[in-house]
């Protein structure tokens, strides 16, 4: 049976429709590379440059989900060191702005993924407007 023009596109559409699992928005830092990709419903929107830990301050590897937003938060544990538009997702760590910005595209932190001031207030954002249940941080080497 032939598809018509319509059909045809209407099953197009439904091919490139976002998955569930596409669905929402999902930041991959790469600590070899330095790199933060974050993709909104399976695209890739943005790709910035990170700090993530040094030495034995390594940045935890593995997948998780946002805890809590902080938009102004200063660090209890790190000499009250501004973490702006913070991301909490595991144990105190954070993806957040740096003042830093120099050290970006090099391990510089104390574990969190640090970025860029505007490139954080973007990923802020995107976590509030699309919720912590459709938010997906995976962090790997």
């Amino acid at each position: 049976m032939r598809l018509t023009f319509v059909a045809a596109a209407v099953l197009a559409a439904a091919a490139l429709a976002p998955t569930a699992a596409s669905a929402g928005v999902q930041a991959r830092v790469s600590k070899s590379t330095q790199t933060m990709n974050v993709y909104v419903h399976g695209q890739l929107r943005h790709s910035w440059p990170v700090s993530t830990g040094r030495g034995r301050y390594a940045t935890p590897s593995g997948s998780f989900r946002p805890q809590r937003l902080e938009r102004r938060w200063f660090s209890t544990k790190y000499n009250n060191a501004p973490m702006h538009y913070a991301v909490f997702y595991h144990k105190g760590y954070a993806i957040h702005a740096t003042n830093e910005v120099n050290r970006l595209g090099r391990p510089a932190s104390r574990g969190c993924v640090r970025l860029l001031p505007r490139h954080a207030s973007q990923f802020f954002e995107l976590v509030r407007a699309h919720g912590f249940s459709r938010t997906r941080i995976t962090i790997g080497n």
